[in-house]
């Protein structure tokens, strides 16, 4: 069934690139469909237009147009993480080839895309009806790139 909402991704000409990058970063990724440039298109000719992938589900609209706009912080990816192996694997996979962290479980991807890789105990733990073990999550919190759920449970608990 298609999403109602998909987001679409503009990218300059790496789109295939990326399309094949998260497909490998995430375990339940595929390519659903492509369309080519043409004889006549500002691209050579069989290079990728458009396509549709989706990532656990989530689809997403990719599109080769050129240089005009970059990805910025004002849109991010939030992903909600089961356990600290899969903060770490995606991580891990997000930052790689050129990736950059950030605070607080954001990332920028080596596309420029952001993303927030959260444990779901982080939620948790911030939401307590405990003003006093909430603050010092969100402390320990600020102080990370990655997000660590034992420094987490450790601030709580403290």
């Amino acid at each position: 069934m298609q999403n109602k909402i998909t987001p679409f991704l503009w990218f300059n000409d790496n789109a295939e690139e990326a399309i094949d990058f998260y497909n490998s970063v995430f375990k339940n990724g595929k390519t659903l469909n492509v369309t080519r440039y043409g004889d006549g298109a500002p691209f050579p000719k069989g290079t990728l237009m458009s396509a549709t992938f989706e990532l656990e589900g989530q689809r997403f609209m990719v599109l080769n147009a050129g240089p005009q706009f970059k990805f910025n912080e004002a849109v991010s990816f939030f992903v909600n993480c089961a356990t600290q192996e899969e903060v770490d694997e995606l991580w891990e996979k997000l930052t790689a080839e050129g990736g950059k962290p950030g605070r607080c479980g954001w990332l920028k991807d080596k596309f420029g895309l952001s993303w927030q890789i959260v444990p779901a105990i982080l939620g948790e733990l911030l939401a307590d009806k405990d003003a006093r073990k909430a603050g010092k999550v969100s402390e320990a919190l600020m102080r990370m790139d990655k997000i660590d759920v034992q420094a987490l449970k450790q601030a709580y608990e403290s």
